[in-house]
């Protein structure tokens, strides 16, 4: 018997997408670049637990959410979770794919 996908596992509809966007937007050029990349490689397959993820790391300032992109610390508490790390490692990844 297969399972039916958790709400979770579920894509990303265009609305919740666009909000996700939209909530991104950092004051912090270098961020902005990571993020950019980030839904530029990923938009189309991102989850709603991925999206519950960034937004996690969006709530950190400008220059923590620098530290951790840059590898200069590791998520802790809350940030200690799968699907953070996932998704800070794929906005990590981002960085070294594009020139």
């Amino acid at each position: 018997m297969t399972s039916t996908p958790s709400v979770d596992d579920a894509l990303l509809d265009e609305r919740a997408l666009s909000k996700l966007r939209w909530r991104c937007r950092r004051g912090l050029l270098e961020n902005d670049l990571f993020i950019e990349r980030f839904f530029a490689r990923h938009a189309s397959t991102l989850t709603v637990r991925q999206a519950e993820a960034m937004g996690l790391l969006m709530d950190l300032s400008d220059n923590d959410l620098l530290d951790l992109l840059l590898g200069r610390r590791s998520p802790e508490g809350q940030l200690a979770r799968d699907d953070v790390i996932q998704v800070l490692g794929l906005l990590r990844a981002a960085r070294s794919t594009v020139h």
